[in-house]
């Protein structure tokens, strides 16, 4: 039912996700006590580390409850600018960084600091499905970029330069990607930098999954063209503390200065108990460094069984150098990736996310943030499918 007031032109213009009619579904079975066996979330399945934890009660035992700066309290800025140093070589001083509530607060004030509308933003498809509904949300217009498949979805730097005009702006980046895993070299990466400072374009780059790498070299883009990028990061992912909502980013201060502008008049700091415990995953590096090196391997056996037994079921799937998503080609059950991921979900009682709102027509997402034994349940599940064996 309607109220009695008009919503924002803003508001009206949110594309509804084609995934919710999947969610709802899924949701509606398990509460009616069917055994739904969800790989939609992009969540570890790890508990945060005991030293993560320890730090935030302390924490609360020392009464730090209140209010820190908007850009968050001076000992983490420090520590983000120290970790960028150490493990992405790209130097920005404290004050040229930024604490958000999670990494999308970060990208979210980043393009309401930059972009004006009518500007393009170039997005390498498949895509984080907000990367664009945050665009547009600016008056900004996202273009998306085409990756191949067979190309492990690595963006060809040919192809970025094909679409540039002059109304383009920004090059968004998400390496390592979701929802592909796909993980950019770096002379990729020096050619879009190399673009980005001949055009004059600002590269915001999403390295949340910098940890979450196999079978490649992570390397930041901001090394090759420090004045022209922005780097956004946060805890969530590798640490295992999504629920903390703590993100950051650093780049050029005059950007960092009005991303914070827009934080002060809109959430303000970040949780002070939440800062305190990324305060202890950056800096007690030893027990940090020994969580993320035992869960990247246990995701790498995941990655391993999950692509190969999607393979063997008939169902092309291209294997991710990082994250911990896959991308199967789900033709063979319906050619269209709605009706595809209904079917896995109503047949074989699997929730996976259709490609839709991805730009990923004809695959669907997986997420092997969860334990072999459900993953090898996954398969057995998915093998009567007709098209699928």
């Amino acid at each position: 039912m309607s109220g009695p007031f008009t919503l924002s032109a803003r508001a009206l213009s949110l594309k509804p996700s084609a995934t919710v009619a999947v969610t709802s579904r899924a949701l509606e079975l398990r509460r009616a006590g069917v055994d739904v066996i969800s790989l939609s979330v992009g969540e570890p399945d790890f508990d945060t580390p005991v030293h993560i934890r320890a730090a935030a009660t302390a924490a609360i035992e020392r009464g730090e409850t209140r209010y820190t700066a908007v850009n968050g309290t001076a000992d983490l800025r420090e520590a983000i600018s120290e970790k960028f140093r150490r493990e992405n070589g790209l130097v920005y001083t404290p004050d040229a960084v930024t604490v958000t509530s999670g990494g999308k607060q970060a990208l979210f004030n980043a393009f309401f600091a930059l972009l004006s509308p009518g500007d393009e933003v170039l997005i390498p498809a498949p895509y984080w499905v907000s990367y664009p509904e945050m665009v547009a949300l600016t008056g900004a217009v996202p273009v998306p970029v085409p990756t191949r498949k067979e190309a492990g979805f690595v963006l060809d730097p040919e192809v970025l330069e094909a679409h540039i005009t002059p109304r383009t702006r920004m090059v968004v980046l998400n390496s390592p990607g979701n929802p592909t895993g796909a993980v950019f070299p770096p002379d990729v990466l020096q050619a879009v930098a190399a673009s980005a400072q001949r055009h004059n374009l600002m590269i915001v780059t999403d390295e949340i999954y910098e940890h979450l790498v196999y079978d490649a070299e992570q390397v930041s883009i901001g090394r090759y063209a420090p004045d022209h990028t922005l780097t956004i990061n946060g805890a969530s992912k590798a640490y295992a503390m999504t629920g903390w909502r703590i993100g950051y980013a650093g780049g050029p201060r005059h950007v960092i200065q009005a991303m914070n502008a827009f934080q002060s008049q809109s959430t303000s700091n970040a949780s002070s108990v939440s800062q305190a415990a990324a305060l202890a995953a950056l800096t007690q590096h030893e027990a940090t460094n020994r969580f993320v090196a035992g869960a990247r391997e246990a995701y790498r056996e995941r990655r391993d069984m999950i692509v190969a037994g999607l393979r063997a079921l008939g169902l092309p799937t291209p294997t991710p150098q990082g994250a911990f998503y896959v991308m199967a080609d789900t033709t063979l059950i319906h050619p269209d990736e709605l009706e595809a991921a209904g079917r896995i979900l109503d047949e074989a009682k699997v929730a996976v996310v259709p490609g839709t709102d991805f730009g990923a027509p004809g695959q669907v997402r997986l997420s092997y943030a969860t334990s072999l034994e459900k993953l090898h349940e996954v398969l057995r599940r998915l093998a009567p499918l007709p098209g699928s064996a």
